[in-house]
Order: structure tokens, then sequence, then C-alpha cells
């Protein structure tokens, strides 16, 4: 598990931005039976985190016309519960971190796994999600 010292100024790149802590399985479960557009930030210490994954999604949030209804993130590493649920959650993508997902009505409809974020700008990943929020959000 990684020092809380380091996680929390990356956590708080998000939630200082609106977005709702996933802490336990509970939470996740929560979550996934709303209805409406949820997207899911799964947070890590890794450098294409920093550099693309975190700046994108906010980049995304934050110039798109439409919105998911809500905004979450959970910290691989950190948020061991949260993360272990959400990913049973997102079969049959495989564990990935970051990652960005998607849902609708609790159902994936958008994932952006690690492999597709290295390497991405932050421009890159915040246009591949404001097409998913212009596809899926109301």
């Amino acid at each position: 598990m990684y020092p809380a010292e380091i996680v929390i100024p990356m956590k708080e790149e998000l939630t200082e931005n609106g977005f709702e802590e996933l802490l336990s399985a509970s939470d996740v479960d929560e979550m996934v039976a709303q209805t409406g557009t949820t997207l899911v930030m799964i947070n890590s210490v890794c450098g294409c985190s920093a550099g693309s994954a975190r700046p994108g999604v906010l980049m995304a949030v934050h110039n798109s016309t439409k919105r998911p209804d809500r905004l979450t993130t959970t910290f691989a590493g950190f948020d061991l519960d949260a993360v272990r649920k959400i990913r049973e959650h997102l079969l049959p993508y495989p564990p990935s971190s970051p990652a960005i997902a998607l849902l609708k009505n609790g159902e994936v409809v958008h994932m952006i796994e690690r492999h597709m974020i290295e390497g991405r700008s932050a421009q890159m990943i915040a246009h591949n999600l404001i097409a998913a929020f212009e596809e899926y959000c109301n």
C-alpha cells in the first residue's frame, strides 16, 4: 500500500474538482446501483496518471457540453477494497491503473485502459472522453 503522503495530493487533484471518492466496496456497490451516467477514474501513482490521465479527465469534464451525472475516483494501491470491487464491475476488462470508465445505469459503456493512456497526451484523453460524454450523457 502506498503511503498517504504520496497519495493524498494526487487524490486531491480530482476531489478538489468535484470527484467523489469511492473508499470501500459498499461505496462502489452504491454507485453502480444508481441510474444515469458515472465516470470512474482509477487513479494511480504512475507517471501516465500525472502526465495525461488526471489532466485529461479534468480537461474533459471542464470542456464538455455534456457531463456524466456523477464523477468518482478511487486509488489503486491505496483504496484496496474499493478498487477490487470496481474491477469486478469492469469485467471483462482486465485490471488496469490508471483506468477511466464511463458507466450508464451500472454498465460499462466506454473504457480507457492503461495501454490506451500511455504515450497519449492529456488532450487526446480529453477528446476521447468528450466524445463518449456526447454519446452517452444527457
